[in-house]
């Protein structure tokens, strides 16, 4: 059955939810990243919250304005530190380039749940085909400072630039799929650790006359 359309404005401010905003969006975010976003009603996440949908409707809305407000969260960081090392100036392509990728790990850690939505997101709503195109806008500029350092001749001239920057995509993508804040690797060490492992071998090669 579908879920009853939300109260109005005067019934919300009357309300009294039984979590407050960030409460209700934690676990939203929790319920669609377990069972999907087109799978999980308002009446569910009423439910896993022991509220009623009046009280979550008091914060949000709709469903669709509670994925907003999560794949918000996951841009908005992500947006924030490429761009912070994207426009500073005084430093190399390389260095900016590095910062970015270190910047974005500190990011996805953070926002954990928030950036595994944003990246099952398939641009099934207006929504979504949003956030696709702020996340496409997001990897252009990482991929034009690859491009940048390679050009400046600070990475290795035989991969191709497109292709590493798929290359750091998909590492730091996959950490959504293995890392888990409570495992082995403390979260101040992840950035730095996939950093130095990155670039280390995307560094290029000294040449004979370098190395004397």
């Amino acid at each position: 059955m579908p879920d009853a359309a939300p109260p109005s404005e005067t019934m919300r401010r009357r309300g009294r939810p039984g979590h407050d905003r960030e409460a209700v969006l934690r676990q939203a975010i929790d319920l669609f990243n377990r069972r999907g976003y087109d799978a999980t009603s308002i009446s569910e996440l009423a439910l896993q919250l022991g509220v009623t949908k009046s009280a979550i409707y008091h914060h949000f809305d709709s469903k669709e304005a509670l994925l907003a407000a999560a794949l918000d969260e996951a841009l908005d960081g992500l947006s924030t530190a490429v761009s912070a090392a994207a426009e500073a100036t005084g430093e190399s392509a390389y260095a900016r380039l590095r910062a970015t990728v270190e910047a974005a790990v500190h990011i996805l850690t953070a926002h954990l749940p928030a950036v595994t939505l944003l990246l099952r997101v398939r641009g099934n709503s207006p929504l979504e085909r949003a956030a696709l195109e702020r996340r496409r806008e997001i990897d252009e500029r990482l991929a034009t400072l690859v491009r940048d350092a390679a050009a400046d001749g600070d990475l290795r001239r035989d991969v191709d630039p497109e292709v590493t920057s798929r290359l750091i995509f998909g590492l730091v993508n996959s950490l959504v799929d293995w890392y888990r804040p409570e495992g082995r690797l403390p979260e101040e060490r992840l950035a730095e650790t996939i950093s130095s492992v990155l670039f280390t071998g995307l560094e290029r090669p000294a040449t004979e006359g370098e190395r004397r």
